[in-house]
């Protein structure tokens, strides 16, 4: 399968990902990584966090599936790099939204890919930058 003719400035369809506290229990469990800051709030808050925290490997991940969902297959993610800017916070009764949008900021014909920019936010800040991930296009 080849996508459908990308150009510099296409856009892709944006998303939302809800995030819980069940939603980070289960990521602990899977992930192994158990640190209370991810479900404790007693804990997160005695340690100067305003609640309980997304793992920043989960807020990458969800960008990871967001591009591969649009490339229309995992394997065509052939690099994929972000910077942590700030952390979701995930409170009990509301969870977050962290909303995802990317851009195509390079084609590169000979090599037959693109590089594509995400924008990852929750509550009107940007919680990844730096986020670049290069797509296989052919």
């Amino acid at each position: 399968m080849t996508l459908t003719p990308v150009a510099v400035g296409d856009t892709l369809p944006p998303r939302t990902v809800h995030v819980t506290r069940s939603t980070l229990v289960q990521y602990a469990g899977a992930s192994l990584d158990r640190n209370p800051i991810h479900w404790d709030e007693r804990f997160a808050t005695a340690v100067g966090l305003p609640d309980v925290i997304a793992h920043g490997m989960f807020t990458m991940g969800a960008g990871a599936t967001y591009v591969a969902d649009w490339a229309g297959d995992p394997s065509r993610v052939l690099e994929y790099g972000v910077r942590f800017t700030k952390p979701v916070v995930v409170s009990h009764d509301e969870g977050a939204d962290v909303e995802y949008s990317g851009v195509v900021k390079k084609v590169d014909d000979e090599a037959g890919t693109a590089t594509v920019e995400l924008t990852a936010v929750c509550r009107g800040e940007k919680v990844l930058g730096r986020a670049l991930a290069v797509v296989r296009l052919g």
